[in-house]
């Protein structure tokens, strides 16, 4: 239960708004003199029919539990406290706390922090049981946070996320393709991506200069064999997409010591896992970068 601290704001003023109304938006924004940050990414969602088809796609039960990044004005967090048993819901910018704290005094479900999500140890909400992530992830933190899950040791069962357009077509892009690289290859490790939905920016306040997309990502129901040693395998393809129009021998015989083998060793393990030594980051399927990284590790 969240208990409403001191303010000067109207509980049925704020209880009575429409969230998904324009104006009802920007009379709550009026209300408490704040101006949307671009800094934050705040760019919140104003339309009811984008809001319904994230909630289809994260596909809630009564017994889910969901954490929300970003909250924003709680448009949302509101429509996932009605059909999840618990919503965790974290909000960075602290001038929107009172007005948090008023709309969801009265839901017993929503347990709300005014964190920087960024600072969060988010794995453990993972083996807390939260088993969901569902949010309008702020467009300055989208990927950031993604990269924090996918490297997690405990993870969610399923990801929905809006976030800008460019970001979710790295994440469900194929090998050898202009958007292929480390969020397409670290998201594969867990989770089985789809773009949902394009959104248009008049579907936010304030209208953001990018599209957006909403993207699901489901955990693998038998997840793909996973690289023996996670941390190294991190590093193995950081580094490699940080040269990625080099071949992948001459990236490994020069790689810092720990990632890297002699150019003739590398001759013999890449015969051995039936590579092409002159084949370049982006043209590995996952599966190939784990194999990979496993053989190197040895």
């Amino acid at each position: 239960m969240i208990h409403s601290p001191a303010g000067n704001m109207d509980d049925k003023f704020i209880s009575n708004l429409n969230l998904t109304s324009p104006a009802d938006v920007r009379r709550a924004l009026d209300h408490l003199g704040l101006q949307p940050s671009r800094a934050l990414g705040q760019n919140f969602l104003i339309d009811a029919n984008i809001l319904g088809i994230i909630l289809k796609a994260a596909e809630l039960s009564p017994g889910d539990q969901v954490l929300e990044i970003g909250s924003g004005l709680g448009t949302l967090t509101e429509a996932l406290a009605k059909s999840a048993q618990r919503v965790i819901a974290i909000e960075k910018d602290s001038r929107l706390s009172g007005f948090l704290h008023r709309r969801f005094q009265t839901m017993a479900n929503v347990e709300l922090h005014i964190a920087d999500a960024m600072r969060c140890d988010l794995g453990t909400f993972w083996a807390a049981g939260v088993n969901k992530l569902v949010a309008n992830l702020p467009y300055s933190v989208g990927s950031a946070v993604l990269v924090n899950v996918f490297k997690g040791d405990v993870r969610p069962d399923m990801i929905v996320v809006t976030l800008q357009a460019e970001v979710a077509n790295r994440l469900a892009a194929e090998p050898d393709t202009p958007d292929y690289g480390l969020l397409s290859i670290w998201s594969r490790l867990s989770y089985e991506t789809e773009i949902c939905r394009l959104i248009s920016p008049t579907c936010f306040f304030p209208r953001p200069e990018v599209q957006s997309a909403i993207v699901a990502m489901k955990k693998r129901p038998q997840p793909a064999q996973g690289p023996a040693d996670r941390k190294f395998f991190f590093a193995l393809t950081k580094y490699a997409f940080g040269q990625r129009r080099k071949q992948m021998q001459k990236i490994l015989s020069d790689a810092p010591e720990g990632l890297g083998r002699p150019a003739p060793e590398l001759h013999g393990i890449f015969a051995e896992l039936g590579l092409d030594p002159r084949v370049r980051p982006g043209a590995l399927a996952p599966e190939q970068w784990t194999h990979l990284a496993d053989r190197l590790r040895q």
